[in-house]
Protein backbone atom coordinates (compact mmCIF):
# COMPACT_ATOMS: atom_id res chain seq x y z
CA UNK A 1 0.00 0.00 0.00
CA UNK A 2 0.91 3.63 -0.48
CA UNK A 3 -0.36 6.83 1.02
CA UNK A 4 -0.12 10.55 0.54
CA UNK A 5 1.55 12.08 3.58
CA UNK A 6 3.10 15.28 4.85
CA UNK A 7 6.83 14.76 4.38
CA UNK A 8 9.23 16.89 6.40
CA UNK A 9 12.49 16.18 4.61
CA UNK A 10 14.56 18.59 6.70
CA UNK A 11 14.28 21.89 8.52
CA UNK A 12 11.59 24.03 6.80
CA UNK A 13 11.57 21.57 3.87
CA UNK A 14 7.99 20.27 3.89
CA UNK A 15 5.83 18.91 1.09
CA UNK A 16 3.08 16.44 0.36
CA UNK A 17 4.52 13.19 -0.97
CA UNK A 18 3.66 9.55 -1.66
CA UNK A 19 5.13 7.00 0.77
CA UNK A 20 4.97 3.22 0.99
CA UNK A 21 3.18 1.75 3.99
CA UNK A 22 4.27 -1.23 6.03
CA UNK A 23 2.00 -4.27 5.74
CA UNK A 24 -0.57 -4.63 8.54
CA UNK A 25 -0.43 -7.59 10.93
CA UNK A 26 -3.10 -9.50 12.84
CA UNK A 27 -3.25 -6.85 15.55
CA UNK A 28 -3.24 -3.87 13.20
CA UNK A 29 -5.93 -1.75 11.62
CA UNK A 30 -5.82 0.37 8.47
CA UNK A 31 -7.43 3.78 8.83
CA UNK A 32 -8.40 6.23 6.12
CA UNK A 33 -7.78 9.62 7.71
CA UNK A 34 -10.36 12.34 7.18
CA UNK A 35 -8.77 15.10 9.27
CA UNK A 36 -5.45 15.76 10.97
CA UNK A 37 -4.38 18.67 13.15
CA UNK A 38 -1.18 20.70 13.14
CA UNK A 39 0.53 21.24 16.50
CA UNK A 40 1.95 24.73 16.96
CA UNK A 41 4.17 23.41 19.76
CA UNK A 42 6.15 20.25 19.05
CA UNK A 43 5.60 20.20 15.29
CA UNK A 44 6.77 23.79 14.96
CA UNK A 45 9.95 22.81 16.82
CA UNK A 46 10.60 20.03 14.31
CA UNK A 47 9.84 22.35 11.40
CA UNK A 48 12.22 25.04 12.69
CA UNK A 49 14.94 22.60 13.77
CA UNK A 50 14.67 23.59 17.44
CA UNK A 51 13.35 20.27 18.79
CA UNK A 52 15.63 18.79 21.48
CA UNK A 53 16.82 15.21 20.79
CA UNK A 54 14.25 12.47 21.43
CA UNK A 55 14.47 8.69 20.93
CA UNK A 56 13.25 7.89 17.42
CA UNK A 57 13.71 11.46 16.22
CA UNK A 58 15.23 12.27 12.85
CA UNK A 59 14.63 13.57 9.35
CA UNK A 60 12.89 12.82 7.09
CA UNK A 61 9.72 12.34 9.11
CA UNK A 62 5.95 12.41 8.88
CA UNK A 63 4.67 14.84 11.54
CA UNK A 64 1.35 14.85 13.34
CA UNK A 65 -0.26 13.12 16.30
CA UNK A 66 -3.83 14.39 15.86
CA UNK A 67 -5.72 12.31 13.31
CA UNK A 68 -9.27 11.05 12.98
CA UNK A 69 -10.71 8.69 10.41
CA UNK A 70 -12.49 5.46 9.52
CA UNK A 71 -11.25 1.89 9.79
CA UNK A 72 -11.11 0.26 6.35
CA UNK A 73 -9.28 -2.97 7.29
CA UNK A 74 -9.02 -4.72 10.66
CA UNK A 75 -6.89 -7.68 11.66
CA UNK A 76 -8.56 -10.64 13.37
CA UNK A 77 -7.01 -9.79 16.76
CA UNK A 78 -8.05 -6.13 16.87
CA UNK A 79 -11.67 -6.03 18.03
CA UNK A 80 -12.37 -3.44 15.33
CA UNK A 81 -14.20 -3.70 12.05
CA UNK A 82 -14.47 -1.59 8.90
CA UNK A 83 -16.66 1.43 9.45
CA UNK A 84 -15.50 2.16 13.01
CA UNK A 85 -14.41 5.75 13.54
CA UNK A 86 -11.25 6.27 15.56
CA UNK A 87 -8.76 8.81 16.81
CA UNK A 88 -5.17 7.90 15.89
CA UNK A 89 -2.30 9.48 17.91
CA UNK A 90 0.22 9.00 15.11
CA UNK A 91 1.74 5.87 13.59
CA UNK A 92 5.12 4.38 12.72
CA UNK A 93 4.07 2.76 9.46
CA UNK A 94 6.12 4.41 6.70
CA UNK A 95 9.00 3.14 4.61
CA UNK A 96 11.54 5.90 4.11
CA UNK A 97 10.42 8.24 6.90
CA UNK A 98 10.65 8.33 10.68
CA UNK A 99 7.33 7.84 12.42
CA UNK A 100 8.02 9.52 15.77
CA UNK A 101 4.61 11.18 15.27
CA UNK A 102 3.37 10.01 11.86
CA UNK A 103 -0.27 11.10 11.88
CA UNK A 104 -0.39 13.53 8.96
CA UNK A 105 -1.26 11.10 6.20
CA UNK A 106 -4.22 10.02 4.09
CA UNK A 107 -3.98 6.39 5.27
CA UNK A 108 -2.34 4.89 8.36
CA UNK A 109 -1.49 1.40 9.58
CA UNK A 110 -1.39 1.19 13.36
CA UNK A 111 -1.68 -1.23 16.24
CA UNK A 112 -5.29 -1.37 17.35
CA UNK A 113 -4.41 -0.80 21.00
CA UNK A 114 -3.18 2.72 20.14
CA UNK A 115 -6.46 4.10 18.83
CA UNK A 116 -9.63 5.28 20.53
CA UNK A 117 -13.17 4.94 19.20
CA UNK A 118 -14.91 8.26 18.61
CA UNK A 119 -18.34 9.43 17.54
CA UNK A 120 -18.29 10.02 13.75
CA UNK A 121 -20.48 13.07 14.34
CA UNK A 122 -17.44 14.87 15.76
CA UNK A 123 -16.04 15.32 12.27
CA UNK A 124 -12.88 17.43 12.26
CA UNK A 125 -13.17 18.01 16.02
CA UNK A 126 -12.29 14.35 16.51
CA UNK A 127 -8.68 15.28 15.73
CA UNK A 128 -8.62 17.47 18.85
CA UNK A 129 -8.80 14.51 21.22
CA UNK A 130 -5.02 14.50 21.83
CA UNK A 131 -4.99 18.08 23.10
CA UNK A 132 -8.05 17.46 25.24
CA UNK A 133 -6.42 14.33 26.70
CA UNK A 134 -3.23 16.32 27.35
CA UNK A 135 -5.25 18.85 29.36
CA UNK A 136 -7.02 16.08 31.22
CA UNK A 137 -3.72 14.33 32.02
CA UNK A 138 -2.32 17.52 33.54
CA UNK A 139 -5.30 17.86 35.88
CA UNK A 140 -6.56 14.35 36.67
CA UNK A 141 -5.33 12.17 39.50
CA UNK A 142 -4.78 12.19 43.23
CA UNK A 143 -3.10 15.19 44.83
CA UNK A 144 -3.53 17.35 41.73
CA UNK A 145 -5.16 20.74 42.26
CA UNK A 146 -7.34 22.20 39.53
CA UNK A 147 -5.96 25.42 38.03
CA UNK A 148 -6.82 28.76 39.57
CA UNK A 149 -4.71 30.59 36.98
CA UNK A 150 -4.03 29.37 33.42
CA UNK A 151 -1.37 31.12 31.35
CA UNK A 152 -2.14 31.13 27.64
CA UNK A 153 -5.51 31.08 25.89
CA UNK A 154 -4.55 28.86 22.99
CA UNK A 155 -6.28 25.54 22.44
CA UNK A 156 -4.60 23.83 25.41
CA UNK A 157 -5.35 26.74 27.73
CA UNK A 158 -8.99 26.79 26.62
CA UNK A 159 -9.32 23.05 27.20
CA UNK A 160 -7.79 23.34 30.68
CA UNK A 161 -10.30 26.09 31.49
CA UNK A 162 -13.24 24.11 30.08
CA UNK A 163 -12.26 21.00 32.04
CA UNK A 164 -12.00 23.07 35.24
CA UNK A 165 -15.50 24.46 34.73
CA UNK A 166 -16.82 21.00 33.78
CA UNK A 167 -15.40 19.59 37.02
CA UNK A 168 -17.53 22.03 39.01
CA UNK A 169 -14.49 23.88 40.38
CA UNK A 170 -14.38 27.67 40.65
CA UNK A 171 -13.83 29.29 37.27
CA UNK A 172 -10.13 29.91 36.64
CA UNK A 173 -8.55 33.17 35.58
CA UNK A 174 -6.78 32.95 32.22
CA UNK A 175 -3.97 35.22 31.06
CA UNK A 176 -3.12 36.09 27.51
CA UNK A 177 -0.99 39.01 26.35
CA UNK A 178 -2.54 38.97 22.86
CA UNK A 179 -5.84 40.95 22.77
CA UNK A 180 -7.21 38.81 19.93
CA UNK A 181 -6.81 35.67 22.04
CA UNK A 182 -8.87 36.98 24.96
CA UNK A 183 -12.10 36.17 23.15
CA UNK A 184 -13.98 32.87 23.16
CA UNK A 185 -14.13 32.30 26.93
CA UNK A 186 -17.13 30.35 28.24
CA UNK A 187 -17.71 30.54 31.97
CA UNK A 188 -14.33 32.08 32.86
CA UNK A 189 -12.44 35.34 32.44
CA UNK A 190 -9.46 36.07 30.16
CA UNK A 191 -7.37 39.12 31.00
CA UNK A 192 -3.95 40.62 30.33
CA UNK A 193 -1.36 39.68 32.98
CA UNK A 194 -0.84 43.32 33.98
CA UNK A 195 -4.56 43.68 34.74
CA UNK A 196 -4.51 40.91 37.35
CA UNK A 197 -3.79 42.05 40.94
CA UNK A 198 -3.82 38.58 42.54
CA UNK A 199 -0.68 37.18 44.13
CA UNK A 200 -2.13 34.25 46.04
CA UNK A 201 -2.81 31.55 43.44
CA UNK A 202 -2.48 28.04 44.82
CA UNK A 203 -2.27 26.34 41.41
CA UNK A 204 -0.94 27.99 38.25
CA UNK A 205 -0.94 26.02 34.97
CA UNK A 206 1.39 27.37 32.30
CA UNK A 207 0.26 26.52 28.78
CA UNK A 208 2.38 29.20 27.12
CA UNK A 209 5.61 27.22 26.63
CA UNK A 210 7.58 30.38 27.45
CA UNK A 211 10.89 29.62 29.20
CA UNK A 212 11.11 33.17 30.61
CA UNK A 213 7.87 33.13 32.57
CA UNK A 214 8.74 31.30 35.79
CA UNK A 215 9.87 34.30 37.84
CA UNK A 216 6.65 36.13 37.00
CA UNK A 217 4.54 33.13 38.00
CA UNK A 218 6.43 32.53 41.25
CA UNK A 219 5.54 36.08 42.25
CA UNK A 220 1.85 35.22 41.82
CA UNK A 221 1.87 32.10 44.01
CA UNK A 222 0.42 31.69 47.46
CA UNK A 223 2.86 30.22 49.97
CA UNK A 224 3.27 26.54 49.14
CA UNK A 225 1.58 26.98 45.78
CA UNK A 226 2.31 24.89 42.70
CA UNK A 227 3.28 25.75 39.13
CA UNK A 228 2.33 23.09 36.59
CA UNK A 229 4.40 23.14 33.41
CA UNK A 230 1.80 22.02 30.88
CA UNK A 231 3.50 23.36 27.76
CA UNK A 232 6.63 22.15 25.98
CA UNK A 233 9.90 23.98 26.57
CA UNK A 234 12.79 23.56 24.12
CA UNK A 235 15.21 25.66 26.17
CA UNK A 236 16.47 25.15 29.71
CA UNK A 237 14.21 26.61 32.39
CA UNK A 238 15.57 28.73 35.22
CA UNK A 239 14.24 30.91 38.01
CA UNK A 240 15.51 33.12 40.81
CA UNK A 241 15.81 31.01 43.93
CA UNK A 242 15.08 33.54 46.76
CA UNK A 243 11.48 34.33 45.71
CA UNK A 244 10.76 30.62 45.17
CA UNK A 245 12.35 29.88 48.56
CA UNK A 246 10.14 32.42 50.33
CA UNK A 247 7.03 31.08 48.62
CA UNK A 248 8.05 27.42 49.16
CA UNK A 249 7.08 26.99 45.52
CA UNK A 250 6.43 23.57 44.05
CA UNK A 251 6.86 22.63 40.38
CA UNK A 252 5.24 19.78 38.45
CA UNK A 253 5.83 18.70 34.86
CA UNK A 254 2.78 17.39 32.97
CA UNK A 255 3.77 14.81 30.36
CA UNK A 256 1.74 13.55 27.41
CA UNK A 257 -1.55 11.74 27.75
CA UNK A 258 -2.02 8.05 28.44
CA UNK A 259 -4.47 5.67 26.80
CA UNK A 260 -6.73 6.03 29.86
CA UNK A 261 -6.74 9.81 29.35
CA UNK A 262 -7.83 9.37 25.73
CA UNK A 263 -10.68 7.06 26.71
CA UNK A 264 -11.82 9.26 29.60
CA UNK A 265 -11.68 12.39 27.48
CA UNK A 266 -13.62 10.76 24.64
CA UNK A 267 -16.31 9.87 27.18
CA UNK A 268 -16.45 13.47 28.47
CA UNK A 269 -16.91 14.73 24.91
CA UNK A 270 -19.50 12.09 24.06
CA UNK A 271 -21.67 12.82 27.12
CA UNK A 272 -21.50 16.57 26.57
CA UNK A 273 -19.42 17.45 29.64
CA UNK A 274 -16.57 18.79 27.48
CA UNK A 275 -17.12 20.80 24.32
CA UNK A 276 -14.62 20.95 21.47
CA UNK A 277 -16.56 23.69 19.70
CA UNK A 278 -14.90 26.84 18.34
CA UNK A 279 -11.33 25.61 18.76
CA UNK A 280 -10.68 25.05 15.04
CA UNK A 281 -10.06 28.42 13.40
CA UNK A 282 -8.48 27.34 10.10
CA UNK A 283 -8.98 24.46 7.66
CA UNK A 284 -7.13 23.59 4.48
CA UNK A 285 -7.08 20.78 1.92
CA UNK A 286 -4.13 18.46 2.48
CA UNK A 287 -2.89 19.37 -1.00
CA UNK A 288 -2.11 22.81 0.44
CA UNK A 289 -0.07 21.40 3.34
CA UNK A 290 3.03 23.62 2.96
CA UNK A 291 0.97 26.81 3.13
CA UNK A 292 -1.22 25.39 5.91
CA UNK A 293 1.80 24.60 8.10
CA UNK A 294 3.22 28.09 7.67
CA UNK A 295 -0.15 29.60 8.60
CA UNK A 296 -0.45 27.37 11.66
CA UNK A 297 3.04 28.26 12.87
CA UNK A 298 3.25 31.96 12.10
CA UNK A 299 -0.27 33.45 11.97
CA UNK A 300 -1.23 34.53 15.52
CA UNK A 301 -4.90 34.36 14.56
CA UNK A 302 -4.62 30.59 13.98
CA UNK A 303 -5.57 28.58 17.06
CA UNK A 304 -5.86 25.23 15.32
CA UNK A 305 -5.32 24.30 11.68
CA UNK A 306 -6.99 21.15 10.38
CA UNK A 307 -5.98 19.37 7.17
CA UNK A 308 -8.74 17.74 5.15
CA UNK A 309 -7.46 14.47 3.63
CA UNK A 310 -10.49 13.68 1.53
CA UNK A 311 -8.95 15.64 -1.30
CA UNK A 312 -5.31 14.66 -0.81
CA UNK A 313 -4.72 13.49 -4.40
Amino acid sequence: METRAVFLNDVEDLRLDTLALKAPGRGDIVVDIAHSGISTGTEKLFYSGRMPPFPGMGYPLVPGYEAAGEVVEAGPDTGFRPGDHVFVPGADCFDGAHGLFGGAAERLVTAADRVTRIDPALGAEGALLALAATARHAMAGLEKAVPELIVGHGVLGRLLARLTVAAGAPAPTVWDSEPDRRTGAAGYQVIAPEDDPRRDYRAIYDASGSPEILDQLIGRLAKGGEIVLAGFYPEALSFAFPPAFMKEARFRVAAEWTRDDLAATAALVENGALSLDELITHRAPAANAPEAYRTAFYDPACLKMILNWKDAA
